[in-house]
Parts: structure tokens; C-alpha cells; sequence
């Protein structure tokens, strides 16, 4: 830890002296991100059954962008385009890497230079809490992917009490910090919580990036017993858990948000929060209304998300911004911000959403958005208000106006075909410029577990562990 510090003094102090530095304290970053979020769990989104009252005060006083959408339609490949600004299927990121920490083919291709190596080379001290699922072998280490600290677990998902943290299984292995294993005793979500306000403590002083990848409110099923008892006006059981793991994670991110107001650096932090794509309503109740689709599909369930920025006194508190956004915004907006050089060689997919969102520039950011699953199909095109939806080689395209139907119940296609086969040229021209998956999805579900889809028995500290879930 003290070589750590003693690399992070030497970069701030070499920042300094060839000039670099800003004459104000250039702005620090806050990335949140939730796992396998409904896009109607929240507040701000009109969610009567859960509060989110931190989420909801984050949304009021910044911008909350409504038709905000991830990369993709689950975790893995979202989480690469984030760090990269670029679309994934560049670099052939397009299913979730299998949990392998001894195969270094697998992970984020370190070829890709990410937001964290761009902001440490700035002078930014630059931290990773919580999920990284972007490969487990030593080369996909976020310590290695320029992130200076890191609290959390490297696979896909992970069981919530401590107990259970004695295995070496995806979901069992011990939280690790900075890459040794460490003993905890709190709810993962709250362990996190703690880890990411301790680090705005730590460097307050300094400009940070703080990337904060809770696991909640993704399977398994686990919450503390007495926040599951706050809802028990629920009457769906699962659900019930799923509110309390979602309240939990609300409350850490409002310790976050505290934090940073009482360190005083609440006005020079940007903060962003979105999930990592739409909920999995079968497996955790999760609810996407009123969407069509859930995680997995490319309707707009699966990656339309609750997607909120908020920089006090730079960008308007309480705004909506209608048009259409994207995670891979959130690299190129950072970069920007920081004044960080962007590789020529990797010309980013995302824009610097801050002009767009103060006004400044009133065309949508984006003339078109991609989505593409297993190097084919399904694929979906956004163009300006209109959605093609190709979901297999067997049914026809289906046409959606977003702007009058944004469930995707009223087929277009028959009625306006030019728009058909504008989107289809569109997403051909951009499948020439895109590389095969680099490999496949884990083939097979672990044996030793139950299904998160049928775990409904709330856990608590007292109850027997079961190893590891599926993603």
C-alpha cells in the first residue's frame, strides 16, 4: 500500500511541475453503476413500491436523461464499452467472459486503453469498488488497467454475506483489495458503500476517479432479514428481497453523496449513474414498465436504463433531457473534462455529453445508436425517433417510433419502408467495421447451486451459504 501512495505522490508531484496542472483544481468523477436495474425501480422513474430517496435527490439536482441506454443488453460487454467509449464489438468483447483466472485470452483486450488509464495519466488518482467482470487472469487486473486501488471481486457476480466468501468459485472467492484477499464482515453492498466513501476521503485533496460497480440488485437473492422486513407490504416475496437489496444500495450511494459534500468537493464532482442494463424481471422481479423486453433482449428493456448526470452549479439541477444517450458517453465526457489526450488510434464511439446537456448544443449527441448480440443477431438500430428491431433470422424487422410508442407495440414496418431500409443499410455499413466475438458466453451453468430464478428464501447471516450462481 505505501509503494502505492508513494507512485501516486511522484505522479501528482510530475503533474505539477511540467505544468499540467489546472488553475482551479481540475473536476472529480463519480461513476455509479448498478447490476441488473428495472428501469422503473427508482423514484425519479415513478417507482411507488421501493424509495430511493438518494437516487431520487441525485436525479433533482442534475440531469436526468430519459432515453438513456447502455452498449448492450447485459453486464460484460456494457461494462467494456463504459471503460473504453468505444463500441465493444470493435474488439470482440461481446459475451460475458467465463470466470477463468488462469486464461490470459480472455478480458478487455489491453490493447483497449480505458478511462482509467487516460485520467491516471492525467494526474487523476483513479479507484475501482466493487464488480469487474472484465477478465480474472493477471493481464485484465483493473490495477493494470489504470486504476490505482481496487476493492471488490473480478467475476461476474458474487453472494452478498461474508460468510460465504471461503471459496475459490466465481461467486465465493474473498473480496480482494489491491490484489490480496481480505477478511469482511458487512453485507457486500454496504462493505462497498464504505470503500467507496473512504476513498473520497482518502483524496479529496487531489482530482479522483471513483468507479463504483455495485453487485445489488443482481442474483442471488440476498439481503440483511430486518431491511427485508421494511417491506413487508410486498406481497411477492421475491420482490420483497429485491426492494431491500435496492434500498440498500440507495442508502450507500447517499453515504457517497454525503461524503462528498462534507469533504467539500460535492460542487467539483461529477456524478453519473446509470445500470448496466435493463432488469431480469424472471430472476430477480425486477420491473422495465413501461418497456418491452428485459436483459438479454435488445427491445428497449433490455438496454434503456435509469441514467442520471449530475455536477452541481455546471449542469441545471431537475432538467430532462429527452434524446438519446449512451455509457459509451461516459469516457469521451471524462476525458473532455480532464483535459486527457484520447488515443488517436481509437477513435471514440461516445461524445462529451456536457455542451449537449447544458444547452449549449441543442442536435441530439447521437445521429444513430448500434446494438448487435452473438455477431449477428440479434440488432437493433436507433435513428433519430425510430427503432429497427431485428430479434432472429426468422420474423421480419420490426420498425418502432419511439417517440409515440416507446413500448414497441405498433409495427411500422409495412408503413414506412424507406425508414426499413435506411436503418438496415446503417447497421450493415457498421457491421463491416466490427470483429467477430472473441469468444463464446460460459457454455454451461454451475451444478452447485440453485437457479437465483428460484432462490426466493431470504439469507441472513445465520444462514447456510450455497456456492455460486449463474450470471
Amino acid at each position: 500500500m505505501s509503494s502505492i501512495r508513494t507512485l501516486l505522490a511522484l505522479e501528482w508531484t510530475l503533474w505539477i511541475l511540467t505544468g499540467s496542472v489546472w488553475a482551479a483544481q481540475p473536476p472529480n468523477f463519480v461513476v455509479i453503476l448498478a447490476d441488473d436495474l428495472g428501469y422503473a425501480d427508482v423514484g425519479f422513474h415513478g417507482c411507488k413500491d421501493i424509495p430511493t430517496p438518494h437516487l431520487d435527490r441525485l436525479a433533482a439536482g442534475g440531469v436526468r436523461c430519459a432515453a438513456g441506454y447502455v452498449s448492450h443488453s447485459f453486464c460484460s460487454p456494457t461494462r467494456a464499452g463504459l471503460m473504453t467509449g468505444r463500441y465493444q464489438h470493435r474488439y470482440g468483447h461481446e459475451h460475458n467472459p467465463p470466470y477463468a483466472p488462469d486464461d490470459a485470452t480472455i478480458g478487455l483486450p489491453p490493447s483497449e486503453m480505458t478511462i482509467a488509464d487516460m485520467l491516471s495519466r492525467r494526474g487523476y488518482v483513479t479507484g475501482l469498488i466493487g464488480k469487474w467482470h472484465l477478465g480474472a487472469a493477471p493481464p485484465f487486473h483493473p490495477m493494470r488497467r489504470g486504476f490505482h486501488e481496487f476493492f471488490g471481486f473480478l467475476g461476474g457476480g458474487h453472494r452478498y454475506f461474508p460468510e460465504a466468501w471461503t471459496g475459490t468459485t466465481e461467486y465465493t472467492t474473498p473480496l480482494e483489495r489491491n490484489g490480496q484477499p481480505v477478511r469482511e464482515t458487512e453485507y457486500l453492498t454496504t462493505a462497498l458503500g464504505r470503500e467507496a466513501s473512504q476513498f473520497v476521503e482518502r483524496h479529496a485533496a487531489r482530482p479522483f476517479f471513483l468507479y463504483l460497480a455495485f453487485n445489488a440488485p443482481h442474483t442471488p437473492m440476498e439481503a440483511p432479514a430486518d431491511v427485508i422486513a421494511r417491506f413487508s407490504h410486498i406481497a411477492d416475496e421475491k420482490r420483497r428481497i429485491y426492494a431491500a437489496m435496492v434500498s440498500v444500495m440507495d442508502q450507500e450511494i447517499g453515504r457517497v453523496l454525503d461524503t462528498l459534500r462534507r469533504c467539500g468537493v460535492e460542487s467539483n464532482t461529477l456524478v453519473w449513474f446509470m445500470s448496466d442494463n435493463g432488469g431480469p424481471t424472471p430472476a430477480n422481479t425486477a420491473s422495465n414498465q413501461p418497456l418491452r423486453g428485459t436483459k438479454g433482449t435488445v427491445y428497449e428493456g433490455g438496454i434503456r436504463v435509469p441514467f442520471v448526470v449530475s455536477w452541481p452549479g455546471r449542469l441545471p439541477a431537475g432538467k430532462v433531457y429527452p434524446h438519446p444517450v449512451s455509457s459509451l458517453d461516459v469516457a469521451p465526457t471524462l476525458a473532455a473534462l480532464a483535459g486527457a489526450e484520447w488515443p488517436a488510434d481509437r477513435p471514440a464511439d461516445g461524445v462529451n455529453l456536457i455542451p449537449y446537456l447544458t444547452g449549449e448544443q441543442s442536435d441530439p449527441p447521437h445521429a444513430t445508436l448500434i446494438w448487435r448480440q452473438n455477431g449477428s443477431l440479434p440488432w437493433a438500430v436507433r435513428l433519430g425517433r425510430y427503432k429497427l428491431v431485428q430479434a432472429d433470422a426468422q420474423t421480419a424487422p420490426e420498425l418502432y417510433d419511439l417517440e409515440a410508442d416507446v413500448s414497441e407495440q405498433n409495427g411500422l414496418s409495412a408503413q414506412r419502408a424507406d425508414e426499413v431500409r435506411r436503418a438496415r443499410e446503417i447497421f450493415e455499413n457498421w457491421q463491416k467495421a466490427m470483429s467477430e466475438p472473441r469468444w463464446q458466453g460460459p457454455k454451461s451453468r454451475r451444478t452447485d447451486a440453485r437457479s437465483p430464478a428460484r432462490q426466493t428464501r431470504p439469507m441472513s447471516r445465520s444462514a447456510e451459504p450455497r456456492a455460486n450462481f449463474p450470471q
